[in-house]
């Protein structure tokens, strides 16, 4: 069993389930922390430790017009009272060194974005936060190829969760492999699984495509492979939202995919 990660004041035990969940990107304040209390009262129901995710900056749409977010500091800002309010860690992506620095001074976890999990300064940044470090698999990247980004944030900081997203072979689609997870775990560190980026089509014109209705599938898949949490990309209203709508989690739907998925993650670790 992997070694507990602190996350601000949530010690997570990976014999617990982690729900890493929140919007795609900052919207509001008052979206923020809507969603954050409601987020914290599906995971209170079902005894899950809950971790607030969400962008204050998305570095990588597809299209130079597209909605980043509010910035990062009125996003540290927001992230911050979110966790005042709701008694809920945030974490957020970080995408420089300099940026990890600040982004470090406020919030409980810092996560390497999937498409920047080579970037040597970025990792060692982040880890020398002493923050919790969620790493994303590179898209492009073989499960065992990810021991080396390991390896650059573990020599600084421990407190580390691994987190898969598929794989791409190009032309617009992605493809989950339940076998990464366990491979994954071969590096002694919680695997947690992205549904909603999974299901991601990348590229293919101004935003990315996204089919949302394989959610469940491979979901309920990863927690039958062995899982310590599940991410999701969550939203009152999907196709309201101004980053990944195809893909995106509806709030009202996320108790239902819960609940089977914890059935699924039940049953795995009983035949372990």
């Amino acid at each position: 069993m992997p070694e507990p990660v602190q996350i601000g004041s949530l010690r997570w035990s990976p014999g617990r389930f982690l729900l890493i969940a929140g919007p795609c990107v900052l919207e509001s304040e008052d979206a923020a922390l809507t969603l954050a209390r409601a987020l914290a009262e599906i995971a209170r129901a079902r005894d899950l430790d809950l971790v607030f995710k969400a962008s204050y900056d998305k570095a990588n749409r597809s299209s130079a017009d597209a909605y980043r977010g509010p910035g990062l500091a009125a996003g540290l800002k927001i992230l911050a009272r979110v966790r005042a309010e709701t008694g809920v860690p945030v974490l957020a992506d970080v995408h420089t060194p300099e940026e990890a620095r600040r982004a470090g001074e406020v919030l409980d976890g810092l996560q390497i974005p999937a498409l920047l999990c080579r970037q040597t300064d970025l990792l060692q940044a982040a880890a020398r936060t002493g923050k919790a470090v969620n790493l994303k698999k590179g898209q492009f990247l073989a499960p065992l190829d990810l021991g080396q980004a390991v390896a650059k944030i573990a020599a600084f900081n421990r407190n580390l969760i691994l987190t898969e997203r598929g794989f791409t072979f190009g032309y617009n689609n992605l493809v989950a492999d339940m076998r990464a997870l366990a491979i994954l775990r071969r590096f002694g560190y919680p695997v947690v699984f992205d549904a909603t980026h999974s299901v991601q089509l990348p590229g293919g014109g101004v935003e990315s495509g996204g089919e949302r209705e394989f959610v469940p599938v491979l979901a309920r898949a990863a927690a039958g492979a062995g899982i310590d949490g599940l991410f999701l990309e969550v939203h009152p209203e999907p196709e309201r939202s101004p980053s990944d709508r195809a893909c995106i989690w509806p709030l009202a739907q996320l108790p239902a995919l819960l609940d089977q998925v914890l059935a699924v993650h039940r049953a795995a670790r009983g035949a372990q």
